[in-house]
């Protein structure tokens, strides 16, 4: 198993920036690419940005692009997000998942990909 533990979520103003992280822990060995995801209320989640593990191909929404980045730190098996020139639209509670090594191809924008996730953290923007 994995688990997983985000943080850096809060209240910021429309603009203003955010960095996420989200700490693996356990079978690390066994992820092949880590994600965010977020769900506003109402709403279905979302993908929002992916990195493979190894090579750290990354992958976004295209509502994110150019605003958010994901990046990794190996060593300490952490994802970040760092989210700029956030906009009240992005307000939600972010997710981090785990894809573990598998024979089929990965998609990193499908809810099923992932095998693990963490308990979220809310992000509010403010207008």
């Amino acid at each position: 198993q994995v688990q997983l533990v985000e943080s850096g979520g809060g209240l910021v103003q429309a603009g203003g920036s955010l960095r996420l992280s989200c700490a693996a822990s356990g079978r690390t060995f066994t992820i092949y690419a880590m994600a965010w995801f977020r769900q506003a209320p109402g709403k279905e989640r979302e993908f929002v940005a992916a990195i493979r593990w190894s090579g750290g191909s990354t992958y976004y929404a295209d509502s994110v692009k150019g605003r958010f980045t994901i990046s990794r730190n190996s060593a300490k098996n952490t994802v970040y997000l760092q989210m700029n020139s956030l906009k009240p639209e992005d307000t939600a509670v972010y997710y981090c998942a785990v894809a573990q090594y598998r024979y089929s191809a990965y998609d990193p924008l499908v809810l099923n990909e992932y095998d693990y996730w963490g308990q979220g953290t809310q992000v509010t923007v403010s207008s």
